[in-house]
This record gives structure tokens, C-alpha cells and sequence, in this order.
């Protein structure tokens, strides 16, 4: 996969996820859902931690941007 593609599924990624919401949900659907939200919260974090983990080990910091 090229850089720009990684960059563009990341980024695809991230405008995924800002649209969900779980606020509107009722408790009963959370509740409905909440194994596999979970499952996909922890497999995300685990994703994430590893492409932070390997820009680390290349002795380069993950930021956050600077606001303009």
C-alpha cells in the first residue's frame, strides 16, 4: 500500500468515526451493542497503539497538531 493510500484510509477511518454518536442512542440499543463496540474500540486502540508504537521505535514523536 502506497504512503498516500495509508494516509487516505486513515483519514477515512477517522471521518468514520466522527459520525458516530452514541449520545442519541437509547440505553437499550448501547447496552445491545456494547460487545461489539467494545470489540471494535479494542481493536482499534490496538491498531493505533501499533502505528504509534512504530513511529516511536523510529525515534519520531506522534503530536497533535497545532491549531491555527
Amino acid at each position: 500500500m502506497s504512503t498516500k493510500e495509508a494516509i487516505a484510509r486513515l483519514d477515512a477511518a477517522v471521518s468514520a468515526l466522527g459520525d458516530v454518536d452514541v449520545s442519541g442512542w437509547s440505553d437499550d440499543t448501547l447496552k445491545d451493542q456494547l460487545s461489539e463496540l467494545s470489540t471494535a474500540l479494542v481493536a482499534l486502540d490496538t491498531v493505533l497503539s501499533r502505528v504509534a508504537d512504530g513511529i516511536r521505535a523510529r525515534g519520531l514523536r506522534v503530536e497533535e497538531p497545532v491549531a491555527a
